[in-house]
């Protein structure tokens, strides 16, 4: 990742980049995402806007539903991503505007940027820094900025 004049390393998912992104490929999808939201853990120094995490906040990614894409809350029967985890990697969690408007059902869920492993293990398709570096890079980021995936 490249923020100004900073080169960060970064985890992406387990397949790479994909221009053909699917639903459970572990694949990032190629593009220039804004971050169309963000939600946090606990208090952190940024100038985004921000929600805090639940503990019963999930992300649906059942393509099945029409809530595919979408958070919502626990119980859900439904296929889903539970925001609030037992790790850090989703203290910082900033929601990557793909496939969000339009939303098209299979074609990828829940890309986010967060926190990665501390070895930048690969992620299911999102981006991910590693907690230093997120905490270098979140009280910078504008409200505008947007990640290039190439």
């Amino acid at each position: 990742m490249i923020a100004g004049p900073v080169v960060i390393p970064c985890a992406i998912g387990r397949a790479g980049v994909s221009h053909d992104k699917r639903e459970g490929d572990g694949a990032t999808p190629a593009g220039r995402w804004r971050l169309s939201s963000f939600y946090l853990r606990r208090a952190a120094p940024t100038p985004r806007p921000w929600r805090p995490i639940r503990r019963d906040d999930v992300w649906c990614d059942d393509p099945r539903s029409f809530l595919y894409n979408r958070k919502t809350r626990a119980p859900l029967r439904l296929s889903h991503e539970a925001m609030w985890r037992d790790d850090t990697l989703y203290d910082v969690v900033g929601v990557l505007d793909y496939n969000v408007l339009p939303r098209t059902r299979g074609r990828g869920s829940a890309i986010f940027f967060h926190i990665a492993t501390a070895d930048l293990g690969p992620t299911a398709g999102c981006v991910a820094l590693r907690a230093r570096d997120m905490a270098r890079l979140l009280p910078r980021l504008a409200r505008n900025v947007a990640i290039a995936v190439r």
